[in-house]
């Protein structure tokens, strides 16, 4: 019989050959750690996911080397460069064990945070992210962060200080329900907290960058912004779209109504022009907006309702299910746990 996994640490990378010598020794350091060993009462065993985002340096060739060393690894490589959420995607897919950590390549997350990550999922949470209260990053990455994080715990409701921080532990429950596209890995704590699970934060060490140079730039703004979009309709407005299109309609039928009553009564009263005024135009205009508004809406209630498929709760358990196993329902859609890997060494 094969025994369970009780760990997958997921590490997705891009051309960081220069760093991966260091972090796989202080990762296989930490997973020796009696203190985090301590943490689980039977056998610790666990596995280590290396996601290879479309490296074109020696970083996927110098880990196939490094694999026959260490059994517990794992190398998947991607065709091209996908991104961070698509890595972490597939590393979740891949993995087999009961608790998942996810951290960056770039040696700015400390291995040795994880056993503090996952003493406190133990406490009874079900998803425990980094805090990098002590950030060492330059200014122009630590201003837009704070921006972010500030905006997102605003309008999300959520009390965290780092919504983005690499350094996660997870439940497998929690990602078996994640289905991220884009670039939402920024707002996994948002959709876990959405779909009913126990979030909080600790503070992490966080460490100066010593090779290289980030991979994310100015460029990740916008996609960032409409992602964020995108994350708070489908929390708050997916099962609801009435209460988002329907307030926006009353907003606008309101305006304009007003507009188009002061608009009659200076024509009826005070014998003001009224046929060619800017203003008369904008009262008609924000009346057929609101009522486009107010039908989308209505076309959202109604394809919520008939979306019989959709998955619009999760299930922690059925005490009383009919099979009387009392466990907790399968996913909808269960990760890969074939032994499949893909080695970028295969296209060097």
């Amino acid at each position: 019989m094969t025994r369970e996994t009780v760990l997958s640490v997921i590490v997705p990378f891009f051309n960081e050959e220069e760093s991966l010598p260091s972090l796989v020794d202080e990762l296989y350091r930490a997973m020796d750690d009696p203190k985090l060993k301590n943490l689980f009462s039977g056998p610790f065993s666990f596995e280590v996911l290396m996601i290879d985002d479309g490296s074109t340096d020696a970083s996927a060739a110098w880990l196939q080397g490094e694999r026959e060393r260490r059994p517990e690894m794992r190398l998947v490589s991607f065709q091209k460069n996908f991104g961070k959420t698509a890595a972490l995607m597939a590393g979740f897919r891949e993995s087999s064990g009961r608790y998942i950590v996810t951290m960056d390549a770039d040696l700015q997350d400390d291995p040795f945070s994880i056993k503090l990550l996952l003493a406190k999922l133990l406490e009874g949470y079900d998803l425990v992210g980094g805090w990098k209260q002590e950030r060492k990053d330059p200014a122009s990455k630590t201003v837009p962060s704070r921006v972010f994080n500030t905006v997102t715990r605003l309008f999300t409701g959520i009390d965290l200080h780092d919504f983005n921080c690499g350094l996660k532990a997870y439940r497998r429950k929690v990602v078996e329900l994640l289905d991220l596209q884009g670039e939402m890995h920024r707002y996994i704590p948002v959709l876990a907290h959405w779909n009913g699970f126990r979030v909080t934060e600790i503070p992490v060490k966080h460490n100066p960058r010593r090779f290289g140079a980030t991979k994310f730039g100015p460029g990740r703004i916008f996609p960032g912004l409409f992602d964020f979009l995108t994350v708070l309709f489908i929390t708050k407005y997916l099962r609801k779209p009435m209460h988002f299109f329907g307030m926006l309609s009353l907003i606008g039928f309101l305006a304009g109504f007003g507009i188009s009553l002061y608009v009659t009564i200076e024509k009826l009263f005070f014998n003001q022009a009224a046929g060619n005024r800017p203003i008369l135009f904008l009262g008609i205009l924000l009346i057929i907006v609101a009522v486009q508004f107010f039908s989308i809406g209505l076309l959202g209630e109604m394809l919520t309702r008939d979306a019989s498929r959709s998955r619009l709760y999760t299930i922690r358990e059925t005490p009383n299910a009919r099979n009387g196993s009392g466990k907790r329902e399968a996913p909808l859609d269960p990760p890969r746990r074939d032994n499949t890997e893909t080695a970028q060494g295969d296209r060097s």
